[in-house]
C-alpha cells in the first residue's frame, strides 16, 4: 500500500518552491505536477498547503549497535529519525565490536534489514593495521571510510602518519574524518587537571577540545587529500578559524567537502550553564561567533552538508561528572525543526536547508535516485507544517536514551507526516514500522 496522491503541497526542490500535487507509486514519485487526478485505489493526502521536502540524508549518525544497545539501536533510532524527518543514514562504526572488518559490515547491514524503519548505509573504519581491508573494500559496500584523526574509542584512533598517506592514497570512496588533534586535547586536559582538579567544569569543555585542536587536524586532513586526490569530507566543522581552509561554491566542483551539525547552529558556550553536559559533544560546541560564521559559511558554500552527529547515551551517564560523561547528543528526531529556526529567524533560506540535507548528501556520497522530489525517484518525503510550533517534552523522545537537548524549547514549525520509499511512516504523531527502510545504494564506478 504505497500508491498515494499528495495534493496541495508546496513543493521546496531544487532552489524553488511551488505548488503542486506528487503521485507515488509502488514506492517511487511517478508523477509531479500542478493538478493530478486521483485514481481508483489511491489514497489521497492533503497536504493542505504545508511544505513537502525530500527526505533528509543524515550523513552522521551512531545508532549504538551492536555492543552498545542500552544507549541505542537500529530500531529505537529509526524510528526517532523517521519522526524527524530523517528518511535516510549513514551510520559510523565505532560500535562494539567496530566496523573495521568486512564481516562487522556485513553484520550491520543484516540487523538493519531486520528493524530499520529508514534507509541505511555504513561506513568502514580505518584503523592502524586495517590497510588491506581498506584497499579491497567494495566501493558499493560502504558510504565512505571513516578515520578518526583524534581521540576516539579502542582501536578507532589513526594516528600513524604511513597508514594515513596510504588510506587517503587508496582509499576508493569518501573518506570522512574527524578533525581534532589528540596531543592538543590531551595537553589542555592536563592544564584543567591541573586548575581544577578532579572537578572541571562543563564550561571548560571547548577550550579543552579546542579550536587549536581542531584546526591542526583539519589541515592535516586537507593537506594529505590534496596531495593524493583524496576524496575528502571533513565532519562536523564547529570553528570559524577552519572555514578558510574550505573553498566556497558549489558542491559539485570540489573534491574536498566539509559538514557541519544542527546543534552547532543552536547552541553556543553560553549554553553550557544551562544544558551542562546534556551539550557535550566532540567537537565542542563554541562560541556565538562561531555559530554566526557557520551560517555564514552554509550560505557561501564552504559547508556544504548539515547532518546531525546523533550520539546518544543514557541519562545516567550524562549526569556522571565532566571527566567521566560521555560525548554526543541525540539529535535525529529534533533535526529538521531545528534547522528550520534558521529560516524562520531569515538567517537561511529555506531551499539552501533543503539542499544541504537531502540534495547535498545525495550528490556527496552517489546516492542513488533519492534526496530530490523528482519523477522516478524513490519516495522519501517530509511534510513540514510551519504553523503548527512543538514545545519538545521528555516523554516525547523516541530515542532509547529518553531526553533531549532540546527539551523545554519550543520550535516553530513540526513533523506533520514522513515517507520512507512511500510508505507513511509518520502521520500525526503516530509511527506505523509495518514497512522497514531498505539499504541505500551507490552510483559509483565497479573500480
Amino acid at each position: 500500500m504505497s500508491d498515494w496522491l499528495i495534493v496541495n503541497a508546496e513543493l521546496v526542490n531544487e532552489g524553488r518552491r511551488y505548488a503542486g500535487d506528487v503521485r507515488v507509486r509502488n514506492g517511487r514519485i511517478e508523477a509531479i505536477a500542478p493538478s493530478l487526478a486521483a485514481r481508483p485505489q489511491e489514497r489521497v493526502f492533503d497536504a493542505r498547503g504545508r511544505l513537502l521536502l525530500p527526505g533528509m540524508i543524515d550523513d552522521q549518525v551512531h545508532f549504538r549497535e551492536p555492543g552498545l544497545e542500552h544507549k541505542g539501536d537500529f530500531y529505537t533510532e529509526s524510528r526517532a529519525a523517521v519522526a524527524g524527518g530523517v528518511t535516510s543514514y549513514m551510520e559510523m562504526p565505532n560500535s562494539k565490536p567496530p566496523t573495521t572488518d568486512f564481516a562487522a559490515l556485513a553484520d550491520k547491514y543484516a540487523r538493519a534489514a531486520q528493524k530499520s524503519l529508514a534507509n541505511y548505509a555504513f561506513y568502514f573504519g580505518a584503523t592502524n593495521d586495517n590497510l588491506e581491508q581498506v584497499r579491497t573494500l567494495d566501493p558499493h559496500a560502504a558510504c565512505g571510510i571513516k578515520v578518526f584523526m583524534g581521540a576516539s574509542t579502542g582501536n578507532m584512533l589513526v594516528d600513524d602518519p604511513a597508514t594515513l598517506e596510504a588510506i587517503f592514497r587508496e582509499a576508493r570512496v569518501p573518506v570522512v574524518t574527524h578533525c581534532e588533534d589528540t596531543p592538543t586535547i590531551e595537553a589542555n586536559l592536563a592544564a584543567a587537571r591541573a586548575d581544577y582538579g578532579a572537578d572541571i567544569p562543563v564550561r571548560c569543555h571547548p577550550y579543552i577540545r579546542s579550536r587549536e585542536a581542531c584546526l591542526k587536524s583539519t589541515r592535516l586532513a586537507i593537506a594529505l587529500a590534496r596531495r593524493h586526490g583524496t576524496r575528502l569530507h571533513v565532519l562536523h566543522i564547529s570553528t570559524a578559524d577552519e572555514l578558510e581552509l574550505f573553498e566556497p561554491g558549489p558542491l559539485e566542483r570540489k573534491r574536498i567537502t566539509a559538514e557541519t551539525c544542527v546543534h552547532f547552529l543552536h547552541f553556543s558556550e553560553a549554553d553550557y550553564a544551562e544544558k551542562g553536559n546534556f551539550i557535550k559533544c566532540n567537537p565542542a560546541i563554541k562560541t556565538a561567533g562561531d555559530r554566526a560564521a557557520l551560517i555564514e559559511a552554509l550560505k557561501s558554500g564552504r559547508i556544504d552538508v548539515l547532518a546531525t552527529d546523533h550520539a546518544p547515551h543514557t541519562l545516567a551517564e550524562k549526569q556522571l561528572p565532566y571527566e567521566q560523561a560521555p560525548s554526543g547528543l541525540p539529535l535525529v528526531q529534533f533535526v529538521l525543526q531545528c534547522a528550520l529556526e534558521n529560516w524562520f529567524s531569515r538567517l537561511l533560506p529555506l531551499e539552501l536547508i533543503v539542499e544541504k540535507t537531502a540534495h547535498a548528501p545525495a550528490k556527496l556520497f552517489g546516492v542513488r535516485e533519492r534526496g530530490f522530489l523528482r519523477e522516478g525517484y524513490h519516495a522519501d518525503l517530509v511534510l513540514i507544517d510551519p504553523q503548527t510550533p512543538q514545545t519538545v517534552a521528555r516523554e516525547a523522545v523516541l530515542s532509547k536514551c529518553g531526553w533531549s537537548p532540546f527539551e523545554g524549547y519550543t520550535f516553530r514549525s513540526s513533523v506533520a507526516a514522513t515517507w520512507v520509499n512511500g510508505h507513511l511512516a509518520w502521520h500525526e504523531g503516530r509511527l506505523d514500522d509495518s514497512e522497514l527502510g531498505r539499504r541505500l545504494e551507490f552510483d559509483r564506478p565497479k573500480s
